[in-house]
């Protein structure tokens, strides 16, 4: 299963038998769920009882599966129960068997069959437009919408992004936020480890991580979490470069159009336009194409190079380093471990270094994170080597890591020479209490705290106090 199944899988799989009952009356949901969750075995039990007229015994499952593979079979017919697919049937003096629910089964024999007034893969828009937008253009709006949201998450780098002329919306960033990917201090926005581990994922896989954040806050919104599910399974159903009504979407989903468009999931020409356009991230959702492996040439220059032999980064033994790109978003990323220094108008020049390490390690990201980024992204001359990175720079990425791990340095004010117990734990305790503390030796009656001036006047109070009795 991909990262971006196990997903949003993991979201599925908490979710209640009602909401399933919901969620299955639409054929687009019950297609997608098949299509998208179901490893291979799953699918072919799911084919087998799909006209059965009666429950499968367990034996003859048993029978389908060779004897060595029972493993596979306990774990795909666990999954098929906890997607709410599997029923068990037990009847007294009966073997336990096996059957499809509904409205699963109906559903999905009416996606494969087609018929039903049900509109559950979207009405195509037959109106003729003055305009038609191309699939060229609707892939240059996911690109920018896309870049815009992954410039905003590294804007930190101070690299300009703001040539791509794309505005979030508060809604946006706070989704963002929300969901731990980035951290706003005042003004600025640092990535978080959890956001540079995004950053790695292929982009398919990155957009499901949106929507299920989106998901998991649509009752807070005011949204229903079923018409969301199934408006998103059914953009995946969608044809790229096809306009569709939205005359039958719910208020729900309408909503989620104009929420979408700050992702660049679907493109309206305008918010009070008759229908829309599914771009190529919508259409990919629930199939495993990358979305930008097999975009435009200018998506697929975007951030995803290395699956198709097309990375862009040397390093050499001196920590130099060398980008062939001319990419704004893949520049920022860089310039969250490394120092660039020189910028041509198809690469950039830099070094990787001790403090630049540090850095990125301060905001979170890991020593693992940036040796993975430098291997994924990496020249095809580099992947002629065995291993790809040089190993002085692997080994010196993760001593610098090491060096923060092992010691950190904190300014503050130490305090020793207690006489007696009593006098030393009334002010480490107050210390504790209003969060100054940070090391304490008992035995030795020692302890520092980051500020000194409450802990003063608090000794100060003690020793007046004693002077008065």
């Amino acid at each position: 299963m991909s990262t971006s199944s196990l997903r949003s899988f993991e979201y599925l799989e908490s979710l209640p038998g009602t909401t399933f009952n919901r969620l299955y009356k639409e054929p687009s949901t019950a297609l997608a769920i098949f299509r998208r969750m179901l490893p291979h075995l799953a699918k072919s039990l799911v084919m087998a009882m799909l006209y059965m007229s009666h429950p499968l015994t367990f034996s003859d499952l048993e029978a389908w599966v060779q004897p060595g593979n029972r493993k596979d079979r306990d774990h795909t017919v666990s999954l098929l129960e906890r997607l709410q697919i599997f029923k068990a049937t037990i009847q007294p003096g009966k073997p336990r068997a096996y059957s499809l629910t509904n409205p699963f089964a109906t559903s999905l024999r009416l996606a494969l069959t087609g018929g039903g007034g049900h509109k559950s893969f979207g009405v195509p828009c037959n109106t003729r437009e003055q305009k038609p937008v191309s699939v060229a253009e609707l892939d240059e709006f996911a690109r920018k919408q896309w870049e815009g949201v992954l410039g905003y998450m590294v804007g930190s780098t101070g690299i300009n992004l703001a040539n791509e002329k794309v505005n979030l919306s508060p809604s946006v960033k706070a989704l963002l936020q929300l969901g731990g990917l980035v951290e706003a201090k005042g003004r600025t926005v640092d990535i978080t480890q959890d956001g540079f581990a995004f950053i790695l994922q292929e982009v398919n896989a990155q957009v499901w991580t949106i929507l299920t954040l989106y998901l998991e806050n649509a009752q807070q919104l005011g949204m229903d979490d079923v018409d969301v599910l199934s408006f998103l399974f059914m953009l995946g159903s969608l044809e790229l470069g096809q306009g569709y009504s939205k005359a039958n979407l719910t208020e729900t989903q309408s909503q989620m159009l104009l929420d979408l468009g700050d992702f660049g999931v679907v493109y309206q020409d305008t918010t009070d336009s008759p229908h829309f356009y599914p771009t190529r991230l919508a259409t990919t959702l629930t199939s495993d194409a990358g979305a930008l492996r097999i975009s435009s040439v200018s998506f697929d220059n975007g951030l995803n190079a290395s699956s198709d032999g097309k990375g862009f980064i040397v390093i050499e033994t001196n920590y130099r380093l060398y980008a062939y790109t001319s990419s704004a978003l893949q520049i920022a990323i860089l310039g969250l471990f490394a120092r660039l220094s020189i910028r041509y108008p198809n690469m950039v020049a830099g070094k990787i270094t001790r403090e630049s390490i540090r850095r990125a390690v301060d905001i979170g990201i890991t020593s693992d994170q940036i040796i993975s980024f430098l291997t994924t992204h990496a020249h095809p001359q580099m992947r002629k080597n065995n291993p790809v990175l040089p190993v002085t720079v692997v080994d010196q990425i993760k001593l610098w890591q090491m060096e923060g791990d092992r010691m950190k340095a904190t300014v503050g004010f130490l305090f020793k020479d207690f006489l007696t117990p009593a006098e030393f734990e009334d002010p480490c305790k107050y210390a504790e209490e209003i969060g100054v503390l940070v090391w304490k030796d008992e035995p030795r009656r020692m302890f520092f705290v980051t500020k000194h001036e409450q802990i003063a006047a608090f000794l100060k109070r003690g020793k007046e106090k004693r002077k008065a009795t």
